[in-house]
């Protein structure tokens, strides 16, 4: 899993509220279990139509968004069922941060698992960086997770909470296997011993 210290990009206000996972990957996109190849489909029925055209008025269709790496949204985003594929495909479009007040559990969880940082804040904050958002490509916002700080257009600074263990995860790019192969040594050792007190299993 790529790393995550300091970003800086452009940030694209998505003021929607219960943004679920369906909305971000619709579920016929779901017969992959590759990670990469579903950023085409971020948000697919918002971003095209019924002809495969591409909404001119969908954010992420607009010049200023199209390399978005940040997306400020509404309240309970990743709600819906809990599709590990909703992440792959911010990640894949080069989504790397999500600022909202409130987020569904597991996706919050997944998005951490993923190399993706869930950011809550409160409403006058999630507020402000949503209007900070609406300059496009002058939206360029920082996320420094290591001093736990956003630092917005006109250097104004949001400070956020994380959780240490989640936060130590995303600095050292370490996701489940990661953490496992931290204690190879250990693991390979367990194994050789036990091997040899019980060959027969």
């Amino acid at each position: 899993m790529e790393k995550f210290t300091k970003l800086t990009g452009v940030a694209a206000p998505m003021p929607l509220i219960n943004i679920d996972t369906d909305m971000i990957i619709p579920k016929l996109f779901l017969k992959t279990i590759k990670r990469s190849g579903l950023g085409k489909n971020l948000f697919d029925e918002m971003r095209y139509d019924a002809e495969g055209n591409e909404i001119p008025d969908f954010v992420l269709n607009k010049p200023a968004y199209r390399n978005a790496q940040i997306l400020i949204a509404g309240d309970n985003f990743g709600c819906g069922s809990s599709r590990e594929h909703a992440p792959w495909a911010l990640l894949d479009f080069g989504i790397r941060v999500v600022i909202a007040t409130s987020f569904a559990d597991i996706f919050f969880n997944n998005c951490f698992k993923n190399g993706i940082l869930p950011i809550v804040l409160p409403q006058e904050d999630v507020d402000k960086l949503m209007d900070d958002a609406s300059r496009g490509a002058n939206a360029v916002v920082t996320v420094d997770l290591e001093n736990q700080v956003i630092t917005g257009p006109d250097g104004g600074e949001i400070s956020f909470e994380v959780d240490a263990f989640k936060k130590h995860c995303l600095l050292n790019g370490l996701d489940d296997i990661g953490l496992t192969l931290q204690k190879a040594d250990k693991i390979a050792a367990f194994e050789k011993e036990h091997g040899a007190k019980m060959p027969w299993v």
